[in-house]
This record gives C-alpha cells, structure tokens and sequence, in this order.
C-alpha cells in the first residue's frame, strides 16, 4: 500500500497577517473552544478512517492559522486519535509537525508538544528586521524569532525548521537588500536549526496586501532583487551545510521536510480541520480532492452531528494530476521521472507534444533531460513555474 498523510488545520491565529490566503480568523487564545474544535476534528478523522486503513503513516502535519495556540493536551489528544486510527503504522519514522509562531511558543510548550508526541517544529520567524516585521503584520521582533527557535532546540525537540520571507519593505523607500536576505538566513541557520524555508513575499487576491496592490498603494520589491536575493540566500545556506532540494527550502542532510515532499511527490494526504483540503487517490489514476467547511462553526457543528465536514469536491482525471506532479515535481533540485509519475497514473509521460516542448526547452538550458528523469538547471530554477507552464 502507497503511504499516506495526514493534515490537519488549526484555524485561529492571534491576527491575520496581511499577505495570508489561508482559512484563519484573529482571536484571543482564551476565547478559543480548544477541546471542541479537537472533539471535532476527532469525529471528522472517525468518518475517514478507511483512508488510513492499511496505508503506512508518512507524516502529520498541524498547520493554521496558529496551531501552536492549541492545548498541547488538545492537540496530543487529535495525534493520539490519528495514531490509533493508522495501528502499528506510526514510528519514529512518522515525521510530526506542528507550525508555530514565536508569540506563542517558548521552551515549556515546545517541551509540552514534544511530550504529546510531536517530533518537528516549524516557527514562522519571517524576518529579522523590525520594519519590516511590522510591514508585514507580525506580533513579534526580531530578537522574539531568533529565541523562538532557540526554546524549541532547548526543549529537546528533533528536528525544527524556521520560515523566512524575504523580498518585503520596511518603508515605501526601503526595499529589503539581497545582502539583508542572507544575513537572516545566515542568523537563523546559525541558531542550529535543521531545516530552513524562505519565500519570496507574494501578493495574492483576496488579501490586504492583494487590495493595496490593486490600489497601486503597495510597495512590491523588483524581479532583480528577488533573483539577488534568492541567489544570496542559496550561497548563505549553503556555505552553512544546508542543501537547496526544493526552490523555497533548504536542510542539514537528511533532514528534508517528509510532509511537505509528499505534496511535492503527488502522495495521497487526508484533510481534517476547518478549511482543510484533502487529495484521495481512487485506485485507476483519478483522485477526489476535497475542502472542508471554512468557517469553525459550521466545521464543529457538521463534525459534531455526524455529518458530511466537505464544503467542494472535484474529480482529478489522470492527466490533471500528472500536470499536478509535472508542476510540483520541477520544483525540487532532484526533478521527477517522468515516466515513473505518469505511469502510476496509467499514462505515457512523454507524450509526442511533450517530448517536443521539452526539447525546446532543453536547448534553451531551461530544462535537463537524463533518461525518463527531468529537473530544472540551477541557473533557471528560480523560474520553474513558468517553465513548467511551457509543458503544458
């Protein structure tokens, strides 16, 4: 049997930062219903327990909102749930991991959620400067994201990764430097963290960010200091011993982000949790792909009544999932077999149109083609999206 994973979404957060597109809503952490919304979450996982029947437990993920805001003891009771409902399925192998912000985690909770059974830690500490911290909306400083991480190593939890973003203003005339960016990089490396993320900031529709955009009141930094910046921050990581294995993400050997490759890989993964998404394979090549409830009241009371927790499903046909795993799968430094992907989806994966749009590619120097194997050169990976796009 294919491994699965398991996501689950906390959807509270203390407030919601202005570049965030996920489910979450502002709210006091004592005005939280901790044990319900785990209540719920436990019935929803009861209704899909066949998803994980016989299925080896790769990873589970606590994304948010601000997962870190949760019990410890709610969320150890959730993980427990799903640890019994995968029998025998989870080891020291199943990668746990729980996202945090610096506001709410120190070297106690980190210990708590260690001691629930939580073996990964990834603190948004996002930057290191104090303007732009507040540009972008967080609640803490500088010097509050570096101690994150350090309490979370104290702790004695495995493994932690801490998430950047770089490409934001601290000013309208103070746009972040390429220098800048791998100075954080470097600082937070050097805390002894295992895994690190950075991500260029992205203005998307629907946001704060999105509206001041559209009102041409937002600072965006320029194409050429993103690629500065994103080329700094590369050489900062890895003259720190990290590897660069996917565009946005860096790690010690060994110490990739199991979770996160299993999107990157097309591996099947249950959404539980208000807003959730969740991708089933269907045994001939096409999958579900479904979206909880988005709103914590409407999740709680279906859960809680026994009811159906889905909002929106749609059927991915075999071809819309290789596109999928084509677009994600460039992604990483590694690339994907081409023909291993799509023949696990009952597909050719080079098909006579994809076979000339490759070569095209390939004498560009935008793509590398070895065998049935194809990943994006070093010098062109920045662009893969687009790149990918050309495939289609």
């Amino acid at each position: 049997m294919d491994p699965i994973s398991v996501y689950v979404h906390f959807p509270w957060c203390l407030k919601k930062c202005p570049y965030c597109d996920f489910v979450s809503f502002a709210e006091n952490r004592d005005q939280i219903d901790h044990r319900g919304y785990a209540d719920a979450v436990i019935s929803e996982l009861s209704a899909r327990r066949k998803s994980l029947d016989g299925r080896p437990l790769r990873s589970v993920f606590f994304g948010g909102g601000t997962p870190s805001l949760w019990e410890p003891e709610e969320l150890g009771r959730v993980l427990a749930a799903i640890l019994d409902a995968a029998p025998m399925q989870g080891s020291e192998e199943t990668e746990i991991t729980v996202e945090c912000n610096p506001t709410s985690l120190d070297e106690e909770r980190a210990r708590a959620l260690k001691d629930a059974g939580v073996n990964r830690l990834s603190v948004g500490v996002q930057g290191l400067d104090d303007r732009r911290l507040k540009f972008l909306g967080r609640l803490h400083g500088p010097n509050e994201g570096l101690e994150a991480l350090r309490a979370a190593l104290r702790s004695g939890m495995p493994r932690v990764s801490g998430d950047l973003i770089y490409g934001a203003f601290g000013a309208p005339d103070s746009e972040e430097t390429a220098a800048e960016a791998a100075a954080e990089a470097r600082a937070v490396a050097e805390t002894g963290v295992s895994h690190v993320s950075a991500y260029s900031l992205t203005i998307e529709p629907g946001t704060q960010f999105g509206e001041l955009a559209r009102r041409g009141r937002l600072p965006i930094a320029r194409e050429e200091t993103l690629v500065e910046s994103f080329l700094a921050i590369e050489a900062a990581l890895g003259g720190a011993g990290f590897e660069h294995y996917e565009i946005s993400n860096y790690a010690r050997p060994g110490q990739e982000s199991r979770h996160n490759l299993g999107y990157w890989l097309g591996l099947d993964y249950v959404g539980l949790g208000c807003g959730a998404f969740g991708t089933l394979g269907n045994g001939d090549g096409s999958a579900v792909r479904y979206r909880n409830k988005a709103t914590p009241r409407s999740y709680m009371q279906a859960a809680g009544a026994g009811s159906i927790t889905i909002e929106s499903e749609e059927r991915l046909d075999p071809e819309t999932r290789l596109r999928e795993r084509i677009m994600l799968g460039l992604r990483l430094r590694a690339g994907l077999d081409l023909e291993e992907a799509a023949g696990s989806l009952g597909l050719r994966g080079f098909s006579d149109e994809r076979r000339r749009a490759m070569e095209k590619l390939a004498k560009a120097g935008r793509l590398d083609i070895e065998g049935s194997r194809v990943r994006i050169p070093k010098q062109a990976w920045i662009f893969a999206d687009g790149i990918a796009a050309e495939l289609f």
